[in-house]
């Protein structure tokens, strides 16, 4: 039974990583990036009652099940990157979606740990500031 069961998600694991074009630095990386703003988020509203995204700051189920969608929505516009890098026989577009994806995730990150009152060292609010220019977000750092 043991073998079955490890053998299923294998396989399933390993379906997913082809779906994303395979298990390399850029995924893990947006995965971490994924999981690391999610929790923060988590701490944000659950602890410290500072959530932007509901109307008391606290948590709301609604909202953070609208924040998995948005997630598993990032991962199948990866999966799209891939499959269009394969039928133009390059890697391009899927870096450049995971890159894109991860500074969004640094962005969020960022504005996480200014809610939760981390102390930001100036340059990397100046490197986050940046990166909001460029993508057009606001620059909504807690100083």
């Amino acid at each position: 039974m043991k073998e079955k069961f490890c053998t299923i998600i294998g396989t399933a694991g390993g379906m997913l990583a082809a779906a994303f074009g395979g298990w390399d630095t850029g995924l893990q990386i947006l995965l971490a990036f994924m999981t690391a703003d999610f929790i923060t988020g988590l701490l944000v509203a659950g602890v410290f009652h500072r959530s932007g995204k509901s109307n008391d700051g606290k948590l709301d189920s609604h909202r953070c099940f609208q924040g998995i969608c948005r997630k598993i929505g990032m991962l199948i516009l990866v999966g799209a990157a891939n499959a269009m890098d394969v039928l133009l026989e390059s890697t391009f577009l899927r870096n450049a979606v995971i890159i894109g994806f991860c500074a969004s995730e640094v962005l969020s990150l960022t504005e996480n740990a200014g809610l939760m009152g981390v102390p930001l060292p100036q340059a990397w609010r100046n490197a986050v500031s940046v990166l909001s220019q460029k993508s057009g977000q606001d620059d909504t750092l807690e100083k």
